[in-house]
């Protein structure tokens, strides 16, 4: 049962996660760099420092031990900051995917390469490269197989529509800048899971299993939060859009949105520490856990990209192999246990 509830609430966070670029759609006249500032400051900040603060729960902790406990171990604690500003890198150039190839193509080729070099980097630089069974390479290996086949239909999809019919489904449509952005915000996201092992054992003693990543989690994303920072205020004075921000009669609604988008977005790895809190009993599975995140973020992903009709006007034959695709991915998720 516990397999399963922790399969589950996975699941739940990367349709979350896979759903967070639904609501950026309500923002209005905000420039890019406007809104990604604005609903980082949710995603990377405040819903990640929520978490921390929930993990202090029965540890008869206060925020302040929390933070001594970081003192006590600066290598790991620094280490996992590091790999979550290079993780920004990704950030910012994921975004940018999503804006040149749309959220099914964009997010599956991204998380593709974010997938496969974050499961096996993350216990390599930590020294556990010996956690890396056979039955996690072989999962990893059929994850990235899934998603090569999305690609395969996003690339027939790219061949087979008119330029008119891209721009409507994707307005900034374009397949050869998108695709080198996306293998670069695969490369750097995967940066993500590294800081996580680095961090894997900053939390407080006491602290439930399901909550133990959440402070690794806070550290990563406030990495992260600077670089995506740095970046936007750039942009903002590069393209002075600093105007945006002045729009008082916008802040409502631009705010609900980038608050939701940054909620959803969070969830996919509160969802992951909570999933693998009910998958200690399976250690292969919590291995392969950041692969099983990424590989329902595609799925998902996909779902919301046929939903937002971006995959309209495409052969059966291309949808055929899509689905194959998704299927090869749900298979994926629980693989390794089977073998």
């Amino acid at each position: 049962m516990n397999l399963i509830i922790g399969l589950l609430i996975i699941a739940i966070g990367a349709f979350c996660q896979s759903s967070s670029y639904v609501p950026i759609n309500k923002i209005k006249s905000w420039s890019w760099e406007s809104y990604w500032l604005i609903q980082g400051v949710f995603a990377w900040l405040l819903f990640p420092l929520c978490g921390a603060l929930l993990s202090l729960n029965g540890t008869g902790g206060s925020f302040g031990d929390l933070l001594s406990l970081m003192q006590a171990d600066p290598k790991a604690t620094w280490l996992t900051i590091l790999f979550g500003v290079l993780w920004g890198v990704g950030g910012l150039t994921f975004g940018l995917s999503m804006r040149y190839l749309g959220v099914a193509l964009g997010q599956s080729i991204a998380l593709g390469t974010c997938s496969g070099l974050g499961a096996i980097l993350g216990p390599v630089f930590t020294g556990h490269a010996a956690d890396l069974t056979s039955s996690v390479i072989i999962g990893v290996v059929v994850t990235l197989v899934g998603i090569a086949i999305i690609g395969i239909a996003g690339a027939m999809k790219s061949a087979a529509l008119p330029e008119e019919e891209k721009k409507k489904a994707v307005k900034d449509f374009n397949f050869g800048k998108g695709l080198f952005v996306a293998v670069l915000a695969g490369f750097m996201s995967a940066c993500f899971n590294i800081g996580l092992s680095f961090g894997q054992d900053l939390f407080l003693e006491g602290t439930k299993p399901i909550f133990q990543t959440l402070p690794a989690t806070m550290l990563v994303t406030f990495g992260g939060f600077i670089t995506n920072a740095c970046y936007c205020l750039y942009q903002n004075a590069k393209n002075k859009s600093w105007g945006d921000y002045k729009q008082g009669g916008l802040w409502a609604n631009n705010l609900l949105f980038c608050c939701l988008a940054g909620l959803l977005w969070y969830s996919q790895f509160f969802g992951l520490s909570l999933g693998k809190g009910f998958l200690t009993e399976y250690p292969v599975l919590i291995t392969f856990s950041w692969c099983i995140l990424m590989s329902l973020n595609v799925v998902f992903s996909n779902v919301w990209g046929i939903i937002l009709k971006e995959w309209k006007g495409v052969s059966r034959k291309t949808i055929a192999v899509l689905v194959t695709g998704i299927i090869v991915l749900i298979i994926s998720t629980f693989l390794p246990q089977l073998l």
